[in-house]
């Protein structure tokens, strides 16, 4: 029982990491706008630009992310049921 709990805080804390990843990228995305200038047409440019891409990039890697850990802690959590 002891080792399940450990198996899953151990993939929590991967699926926190890789959130960080994403969450990173964002924040230089983010950066790289503001050095580009702020005329309200390239504003409405750079949020048009970040809803495409976070639709089709950022959402689809944390919705991969958080499936397989799920996934992977569902199945180690009836290993030990059958186990135990």
């Amino acid at each position: 029982m002891l080792y399940g709990i450990l198996i899953i805080l151990v993939l929590v804390v991967i699926a926190l990491i890789m959130t960080l990843f994403v969450v990173k990228d964002v924040s230089k995305t983010i950066k790289k706008y503001e050095k580009n200038g702020d005329s309200l047409q390239n504003e409405i440019l750079r949020s048009r630009e970040y809803e495409v891409k976070s639709l089709k990039v950022n959402i689809r890697s944390l919705t991969w992310i958080y499936v397989v850990i799920c996934l992977i802690i569902i199945g180690v959590s009836f290993g030990f049921v059958f186990v135990a």
